[in-house]
């Protein structure tokens, strides 16, 4: 009933106070339910949702919003690299295709989650979704390992840790443990040497003796 007044007269009384205070707004208000249904079920007041509803703004669900899929998944993930001093290569069409065949039911969130599991897991600057996003294998993945992916279940902070050090083993056993220039393993990993340098002590990679 407060909020109603403040709509309708532009005016309400402070808690203590015996002034009535005018006021000069517009309000954005935001729900992803129902609205009408919650009025037919008595769970809304009518009055309050035509005040409300003046100018209404209808935003699809992240699974119908086609090409903006792919789009938006791009610049997380280009943002992400950019946040880690990684560098990538572009969506390939199967990592588009796999991400437009996907439901999202946790919407731009969880595109931005996928994009930035699939960045800490990508390999040579190239993005790879069979762990970041499971729940859709591959077109070229044969049956069988399709269905051993699925079974990977969502990534730990633990699992990210050890993939990232598993990774960085793989890539310094590969360049000789070079860390910088050309040959180097933060070449490799698309890292600055200086942000693989850090990883590696976070990490606690040390170069065998």
């Amino acid at each position: 009933a407060k909020l109603l007044r403040v709509l309708q007269e532009g005016e309400f009384d402070p808690v203590g106070s015996s002034h009535t205070k005018k006021v000069n707004v517009r309000v954005l208000a935001a729900t992803n339910r129902d609205l009408s249904k919650s009025i037919k079920d008595g769970q809304f007041r009518a009055d309050l949702y035509y005040r409300l509803n003046v100018f209404p703004l209808t935003l699809p669900p992240l699974r119908e919003r086609g090409d903006d899929i792919v789009r938006l998944a791009s610049a997380f993930a280009q943002r992400c690299a950019r946040t880690m001093g990684r560098s990538l290569a572009p969506l390939t069409a199967d990592c588009a295709e796999r991400l437009m065949r996907y439901s999202w039911p946790g919407n731009v969130r969880e595109l931005q989650n996928v994009m930035e599991r699939a960045v800490i897991t990508a390999v040579d600057g190239k993005l790879n979704l069979d762990r970041a996003l499971p729940e859709v294998p591959s077109s070229e993945t044969p049956p069988a390992a399709s269905g051993r992916q699925a079974l990977s279940g969502i990534l730990t902070a633990e699992d990210f840790e050890s993939l990232e050090r598993t990774n960085i083993l793989r890539a310094l056993e590969e360049t000789g443990w070079i860390v910088a220039g050309e040959k180097g393993a933060a070449k490799r990993l698309g890292l600055n040497p200086s942000t693989l340098a850090s990883r590696m002590k976070a990490l606690g990679i040390r170069k065998p003796r």
